[in-house]
């Protein structure tokens, strides 16, 4: 029976570290996620080789670790999936060639999972969403609306073309001299602030489809910080407020915008249960996370947001994925490579271009 697998995922895509086992009805019996924050935080931002050094200190620690709460031992297991892109090469790296280890010394089959695809299948681990679903993906690092189609079918309908939403929270907060990660702080300071104040643009809503643009949402603001930095010598805590209240509150008009639209496409599709599934770390802002809750629901269509723990990086969704993969025949062989750039959709234009390593997103 495939609900009797277990699994245990490995994640180090970015600056967390992290190790879970899932049974495979959905069941997480252990998952431990090791952040590197106060390793970076002199340094405004992830520095690749601190966390790549750190993933590979630690990541035995979380394995032992997480085998450990679900009272398992490696010969327990049914299959190791880890993630193999995309993400900071080093990271990924380090967590293939630590499965790697564990499955060529233990004999146990290899599964590689692509990370975004453990972001957009989590809402099946938490809420046994069925197939297909429209998913918004919106964190540090990326930022896109695909419909989920099955475990490796994906169809990307837009995204950002330069920064992720979470990435212009913390470039703001930086600007603004706030510390990091920025999101939290950004969004803390914005209570206190009026979002009128400064007109800041809402980029690509004045063209069709679903597209996003947060790159020159950035530079506006900066501009209005220079602005008053020349008036009046420097910034006061109001100003402060009312500019990360200003970028908030134009995040949240483009997402808004943006989803309906994206639902517009989705629902022409036709799907028997219609859902809109929401997942990584900018999903954890009340305000945005009330746009989009109302957007939904002037659409009719359910919105699902797992819990914040499993919307950021975590391995359980990559243990799911890996279960999800499993089932459908997927393997690997210790020819798995570490992939800095993975698109979900795979026939999709590329947002923001490609090179060497392959597109970007």
């Amino acid at each position: 029976m495939t609900d009797d697998l277990i699994f245990l995922g490995i994640e180090s895509s970015c600056d967390d570290t992290a190790a879970a086992v899932v049974r495979g009805d959905g069941t997480i019996l252990s998952s431990v996620v090791e952040g590197q924050v106060a390793l970076h935080a002199d340094f405004g931002g992830v520095v690749p080789e601190i966390a790549a050094r750190a993933h590979a200190e630690r990541l035995d620690l979380c394995v032992e670790r997480a085998l450990d709460q679900a009272g398992l031992r490696l010969a327990d297991l049914d299959a190791i999936a880890v993630t193999a892109g995309p993400g900071l090469i080093g990271g990924v790296l380090s967590g293939v060639m630590c499965a790697k280890g564990l499955a060529a010394a233990t004999g146990l089959p290899l599964v590689g999972v692509n990370h975004l695809a453990g972001h957009a299948l989590t809402p099946r681990l938490t809420d046994g969403v069925a197939l297909h679903y429209l998913m918004l993906l919106i964190s540090g690092g990326h930022c896109q609306f695909v419909i989920v189609r099955g475990a490796e079918e994906f169809t990307r309908l837009g995204g950002s073309i330069d920064d992720a939403p979470g990435e212009a929270f913390d470039k703001t907060a930086k600007l603004l001299g706030l510390p990091q990660p920025g999101g939290p702080e950004v969004a803390r300071a914005a209570e206190q602030g009026d979002p009128t104040r400064f007109p800041l643009p809402r980029p690509l809503l004045d063209r069709p489809g679903c597209d996003m643009s947060f790159s020159g949402l950035k530079t506006a603001l900066l501009r209005e910080r220079d602005k008053l930095v020349a008036a009046q010598g420097g910034l006061y805590l109001q100003d402060r407020a009312d500019l990360c209240a200003a970028f908030q509150a134009a995040v949240a008009d483009v997402l808004a915008e943006k989803t309906r639209r994206a639902l517009e496409i989705y629902l022409a599709d036709a799907p028997d249960t219609p859902v809109l599934a929401i997942a990584g770390g900018v999903a954890a802002n009340t305000r945005i996370r009330a746009r989009l809750l109302d957007v939904a629901a002037r659409a009719g269509v359910a919105c699902v947001l797992p819990p914040l723990a499993l919307c950021t990086d975590n391995a359980a969704m990559i243990a799911w994925a890996g279960i999800e993969r499993f089932r459908s025949g997927g393997r690997d062989g210790m020819d798995l490579a570490a992939r800095p750039r993975w698109p979900l959709d795979t026939t999709a234009t590329p947002l923001v271009g490609a090179g060497r390593k392959g597109a970007k997103a």
